[in-house]
């Protein structure tokens, strides 16, 4: 019996996936529930196993792009039991074995003719080394190019020509019935390599590329600027972050504050937290928060789920077990689905100010960026502080500026008040 190997359903909103790798041949023999093949989705990768053991038939390579249902391979079930019945070939009992024939001489062949020096190619002539070639009735196959890539050059040209550089018959040449002209000083080289690659886009670049383009294009987006003293935190994680650590088993960093802050303020303007659904506004009374992270496939947001309700210690576990899963390429289409705000941090590479772009259906996104010492304003006075500067994009379709305003001046307040957090005022 021939049994279809497809594509099984990865996701709601997957349509495609990708074949990244066979780890089988055609032809091999697989067993029941062996891991046949690693599919690519936009958002993880899965693993095809065989529904039953026999001979493998590949149809799709690897790198393909097939729809969700497609047969990729088909698995010949009969084959198993032929393979099975099929004695090893035995020599009859008493019967020796016949002597191998003697080796047959190979018959000694002329070794064919050199293929010409310029590989079989049309040699690259410039054009003063073409125009001396045709006057001295030459061809260019006949000349050994000097010049870069095997290129014909003007002093190839004259010495095939049997002149000098500047023009002068030598003993050996014909005489020149006309003087050459002025030869044009040909442009430079470039110097380096100048090779190119073409490499075609993985299903999560391709949506990637997808999800930013409708972005822009389906979304009234703005972005708000302020900054936040980071003195407070700094110090705050100074003094207990040894503690934190030997009770916890986790690093206390930034993310869990920023992520109680944005928890916060999401509370109090409700607008920020929802997302168009049609004709509908649909508000969340929870906090789904999604956090970027980048891998070596490209950027990916899991999500933190009740963030609310986590303390900060919950967190920081949390978003060490997602991060790490994401690097390994092992989160799950649960683990990426959903999500009612987004938290991005390009300071860790080092970005002073960017505005991020929304991770629709989402209304919102808040931009960390890099902790810098500045020189600012306090109390009349001028200090050096460890100052951030926050940015928040919002689709103005559901926030009004007063909104996305003040919902970034109350993270503002939190991070830089961070006992604001435990007291919600």
């Amino acid at each position: 019996m021939i049994l279809e190997v497809k594509v099984p359903p990865v996701g709601e909103s997957i349509t495609e996936v990708t074949i990244a790798s066979w780890l089988k041949k055609d032809g091999d023999m697989v067993e029941t529930d062996e891991i046949i093949c690693e599919l690519d989705s936009d958002k993880a990768t899965f693993e095809l196993t065989a529904e039953k053991a026999g001979k493998l038939q590949i149809l799709s390579g690897e790198g393909e792009t097939v729809a969700v249902g497609a047969v990729v391979a088909k698995i010949d079930t009969e084959a198993v039991g032929a393979a099975a019945a099929e004695p090893p070939a035995t020599k009859p009992a008493g019967e020796e074995q016949a002597p191998a024939p003697p080796p047959v001489q190979p018959v000694e062949q002329p070794a064919p003719a050199a293929p010409p020096s310029n590989g079989g190619h049309k040699p690259r002539v410039s054009p003063v080394a073409s125009k001396i070639l045709a006057e001295a009735h030459l061809s260019a196959e006949a000349v050994t190019g000097t010049g870069p890539g095997g290129k014909i050059t003007k002093d190839d040209a004259l010495r095939a020509a049997g002149q000098g550089k500047d023009g002068s018959e030598t003993t050996a040449a014909p005489v020149a019935k006309e003087a050459a002209p002025p030869a044009a000083i040909p442009p430079a080289q470039p110097a380096g390599s100048r090779n190119e690659r073409r490499e075609k886009l993985s299903t999560l670049r391709r949506t990637i590329a997808r999800r930013l383009v409708a972005a822009k294009n389906e979304t009234a987006m703005l972005t708000t600027f302020n900054e936040a003293d980071m003195s407070a935190i700094m110090a705050l994680r100074k003094q207990y972050k040894d503690k934190f650590k030997d009770r916890y088993e986790v690093n206390l960093g930034f993310m869990s504050f920023f992520t109680r802050a944005v928890c916060i303020a999401l509370s109090e303007f409700s607008q920020v937290n929802a997302f168009i659904d049609g004709d509908s506004l649909i508000f969340h009374d929870y906090c789904d928060i999604g956090i970027a992270v980048s891998t070596d496939r490209g950027l990916v947001v899991p999500i933190i789920r009740n963030a609310e309700s986590l303390s900060l210690a919950e967190i920081e576990s949390e978003v060490l077990r997602l991060a790490t899963r994401a690097r390994n390429n092992q989160l799950t289409i649960e683990e990426m689905t959903g999500g009612t705000f987004t938290i991005t941090n390009g300071g860790v590479f080092g970005s002073l100010m960017s505005t991020p772009i929304l991770n629709t259906p989402q209304s919102a996104i808040l931009g960390m960026h890099k902790i810098m010492e500045r020189p600012v304003a306090v109390n009349g006075e001028i200090v050096i502080r460890p100052m951030m500067y926050l940015a928040v994009s919002y689709d103005h379709r559901v926030i009004d500026g007063k909104e996305s305003v003040s919902f970034l001046v109350r993270i503002k307040e939190l991070l830089e008040d961070p006992s604001r957090m435990l007291l919600k005022i």
